[in-house]
């Protein structure tokens, strides 16, 4: 095993649609910067071309993705089957932040219209595409997704999700930009 892709074709999009999880992983260009991995979930994620992706990205208590893509630009998207046949895919490529207001960020909200909490919408040109054997990747089953994200924002509402983001989003943990404060 272990294949590059040109593009996402049908096949592709259809095994990456059948992952409710992946993982995200960035740094920033300062070797003394810290690398960043979060896992993401939810229905949230969008193929919008051969090699393009983007993801709805909720409010949480860093902003390292973010500050990170706004920096650099570097970014990788990895898929892994916890079923029993093992695989592993990797998106490579770059990364746009988009916030209310942008364009992207409409149409991507759009298509996950359930989302609550939503503080930007991450776009990717991806750049290269290959899968692997996941052979050491254990076996395990979804029981559900959790609601805790849903019920959180909507204890906090739009004002309390604003102030939170200001308190939390504004700086990544190297103190690099994240997200402008609201207004």
């Amino acid at each position: 095993m272990g294949k590059i892709y040109e593009e996402i074709d049908e096949n592709l999009k259809a095994w990456i649609g059948q992952h409710p999880m992946w993982f995200v992983a960035t740094a920033p260009l300062s070797a003394q910067g810290h690398v960043n991995m979060s896992p993401r979930g939810l229905d949230s994620f969008s193929i919008l071309g051969p090699n393009r992706v983007a993801w709805v990205d909720f409010t949480g208590s860093g902003v390292e993705t973010i500050a990170h893509l706004r920096e650099n630009g570097r970014i990788c998207l990895m898929f892994n089957s916890f079923e029993q046949r093992p695989r592993i895919v990797r998106l490579h490529g770059r990364g746009t932040v988009h916030v209310p207001g942008d364009q992207i960020f409409d149409e991507v909200v759009a298509l996950h219209p359930k989302n609550l909490g939503t503080r930007a919408v991450i776009e990717v040109e991806v750049t290269r595409i290959s899968d692997s054997c996941g052979w050491g990747v254990p076996q395990m089953e979804l029981t559900g997704e959790r609601d805790t994200m849903d019920l959180w924002a909507q204890k906090k509402g739009e004002a309390g999700l604003n102030e939170y983001r200001g308190q939390k989003n504004s700086l990544s943990i190297d103190g690099l930009p994240g997200l402008d404060s609201p207004m």
